[in-house]
């Protein structure tokens, strides 16, 4: 293609160009001169990350879908790509065209996790684009941003003219809409901040630069309210409410190379049941909303006519709470199985996991079955509400072990509120009794090792949880359970220890996570910063620099322990109050105090537990299965 000629010569000059070119399978290619909106989909980490997301997938091709828009996409590039853009004078570019990220109407970031953060910083940078929203001038493009951070959108406000608050597949046309009225029908031409206003009343719409935030000598907030009468105190989510009729795409672009999941990925349902209270997902995404299983059948054929992918991966927080799930593995294997395409379930309970699920999926014929316990002791595991009983767990690996599986790998926390020693040295427990359970069993395969594999991470408090009030653990205590799980692993009998495999996080990643996770706009000067001293893609162990992050907080005065040990009182307000999720405070309150107490809640299938969603949204029982108030 003619106008990406001027970056043939550095493609020759990096790893894997077509990281760079373009030219995918199915991409979407439209005539510039005759779309009105230009958008540039941005993804703040690399290609082969990005391009497993399905989010960006479903909003790159509902924006498509419509003539007046084309939307293309840009991802974070690697080093040696950025030296060689720096070195030529070159900006960084969208993929479709290879025009410049300063060439379009919108600049667009999927914020998936809090360490993306400074990438945003590094692809704005690479753009010629300043960072923060009031230096931009009127040409510039509008910078928006989406995705599950933003439920928490302050630490990186002022760098964004809008953030989406919720899900945008009805909301990203509906701005976009609205800003080509205004560039081509108002009188006296576009003007960005009447634009912006009309915006921010658009439900889901936060435009930071309209609201403003005082605080208290203690450093929390005093008060978050906006400028003007006529926009909402409250950002209320956006939410799709049909979710069988939402816009789902069936031509996704086709990666040229090798990405993080190759593989059709099909979204059953969103929202969660459970009520865990650590599970930020689990909350925000309520209610829950289903597709029908005919419909994801249709989908799934047609998705694989157009890619030919081998596996299908059936995408949910937890795909064994789908009402219809056998029915639906049973109409996908009616021809899967004869076009030789595996079915992965990847979110399964460990108490749903069944003989007959084993049998009729092809997915967990793979080496290694996943769950996630998330504690070690049953007093914890109710604390945190995960309702899962040790002979749950028991039950679950006998079945693996009698179908001939040898490797079990379990999630777990550690810094979890009101943990106690005891608490953790009982993952070491669990684990040994897993090891045990398979030696009992006369059926497991005696041919090959056992390999029970215990990841465990750092607890990290999420806003719109229970347990968004507690602080997290000191760097120190991380480090000092993390060794006294270590250690209790060690103590067992040797037949259960060699077993074992122990990996845990990095405790500085996560304390550097729950700072940003429960952040402020104060942060954005410290972002600036240790994006300066060279923080980028802070979520490659190999790539962070947590130097740079303590050097930029002392240079900002800025104390991060204060950002993720602080401890919230009930009648607190936080950086996030001002945005409405549909789960009341009071709601969270009350779960707060059960957890303290040690008492669970039940699923929403079996009684509503009264959190709001569905007044809140006014759902109207459209498609919606968990909340009955």
């Amino acid at each position: 293609m003619k106008y990406k000629n001027k970056y043939e010569k550095i493609w020759r000059k990096v790893q894997k160009p077509a990281r760079y070119t373009g030219g995918e399978y199915n991409e979407v290619i439209k005539d510039k001169s005759c779309v009105d909106v230009r958008f540039a989909f941005g993804f703040p980490d690399t290609y082969e990350i990005g391009m497993s997301n399905l989010g960006i997938k479903i909003l790159y091709g509902v924006l498509n879908s419509l003539d007046y828009i084309w939307c293309e996409r840009v991802f974070a590039p690697l080093e040696d790509m950025a030296e060689q853009l720096r070195t030529n004078n070159l900006d960084l570019y969208a993929l479709e065209s290879g025009d410049s990220l300063k060439e379009f109407d919108f600049v667009g970031f999927s914020l998936q996790y809090e360490l993306s953060y400074s990438n945003v910083l590094y692809m704005l940078d690479l753009a010629g684009i300043a960072f923060m929203a009031n230096e931009r001038t009127e040409s510039s493009p509008i910078i928006i941003g989406g995705g599950p951070c933003v439920y928490n959108p302050e630490p990186f406000a002022d760098f964004f003219d809008i953030i989406c608050i919720g899900e945008g597949e009805e909301l990203l046309p509906e701005i976009m809409a609205l800003y080509r009225e205004h560039k081509k029908h108002r009188a006296g031409g576009y003007n960005k901040h009447e634009f912006l206003l009309e915006c921010a009343k658009i439900e889901g719409a936060y435009v930071p630069q309209f609201y403003d935030v005082l605080y208290k000598d203690n450093g929390k907030i005093e008060s978050f309210l906006p400028k003007y009468a006529d926009i909402p105190a409250k950002v209320k989510k956006r939410i799709v409410k049909d979710f069988d009729a939402s816009y789902f795409p069936v031509k996704p672009v086709v990666p040229s190379i090798e990405t993080v999941h190759d593989r059709i990925t099909l979204e059953v349902f969103r929202g969660c049941i459970r009520g865990c209270r650590f599970c930020q997902a689990g909350f925000v995404y309520r209610p829950v909303r289903e597709k029908s299983a005919e419909r994801i059948n249709e989908l799934a054929a047609e998705i694989y006519k157009n890619t030919g992918y081998n596996e299908i991966s059936l995408a949910s927080l937890s795909i064994s709470d789908y009402t219809k799930l056998y029915q639906l593995v049973d109409a996908l294997t009616s021809w899967t199985d004869k076009c030789k395409i595996n079915i992965s379930l990847p979110s399964m309970r460990i108490d749903a996991f069944s003989q007959e699920l084993l049998n009729k999926t092809s997915s967990v014929r793979q080496s290694t079955l996943t769950f996630a316990p998330e504690a070690g002791s049953q007093r914890m595991r109710d604390i945190i509400n995960k309702n899962l009983s040790e002979q749950d767990i028991f039950d679950t690996v006998n079945i693996a072990f009698e179908s001939g599986k040898n490797n079990i790998k379990l999630y777990f926390m550690i810094g979890l509120p009101h943990e106690t020693d005891e608490d953790i040295i009982e993952i070491a427990g669990l684990a040994k009794k897993i090891v045990d359970c398979w030696y009992n069993n006369k059926n497991a395969n005696r041919n090959r090792g056992l390999t029970v594999t215990i990841s465990v991470a750092c607890f990290v408090p999420k806003c719109f949880t229970p347990f968004s009030f507690q602080g997290q653990n000191s760097y120190e205590e991380l480090i000092r359970k993390q060794q006294l799980l270590k250690t209790a692993i060690n103590s067992l009998p040797s037949s259960a220890a060699k077993k074992i495999n122990y990996n845990y996080h990095d405790a500085t990643l996560s304390m550097l996570e729950a700072v940003f996770a429960r952040g402020d706009r104060r942060l954005s000067k410290v972002l600036t910063e240790a994006y300066a001293l060279g923080a980028c893609f802070d979520s490659w162990d190999d790539k962070f620099h947590f130097a740079a992050w303590q050097q930029a907080f002392d240079k900002c005065g800025v104390d991060m322990h204060e950002y993720c040990e602080r401890v919230y009182e009930h009648g607190d307000i936080f950086p996030w109050d001002f945005i409405d999720t549909g789960v009341s405070k009071q709601f969270l309150i009350a779960e707060h105090k059960k957890a303290q107490d040690g008492k669970t809640s039940n699923n929403c299938r079996e009684q509503c537990a009264g959190c709001g969603i569905s007044r809140s949204m006014d759902m109207g029982g459209v498609n919606n299965i968990c909340c009955t108030e």
